[in-house]
């Protein structure tokens, strides 16, 4: 989903901000696709931000399910 709301944003936007701070867990595949869109950013120079906190209590950036 994800991916699929963001592919080729770089071709209509210069500037992306996302804001991470309601964000609660986020698998393998949500790392890998954050990892992409910054890959692009680069690649197509424009600016990729993500702001916000998060409680670390709540929150691993990998599910320990899913941790290889």
């Amino acid at each position: 989903m994800f991916e699929n709301t963001f592919q080729n944003i770089f071709e209509k936007l210069d500037r992306i901000v996302i804001n991470i701070e309601g964000l609660n867990k986020i698998d393998r595949s949500g790392v890998q696709a954050i990892a992409n869109l910054h890959n692009q950013s680069i690649l197509k120079k424009k600016k990729l931000s993500l702001i916000g906190l998060i409680n670390p209590d709540k929150y691993n950036s990998l599910d320990q399910n899913d941790a290889a």
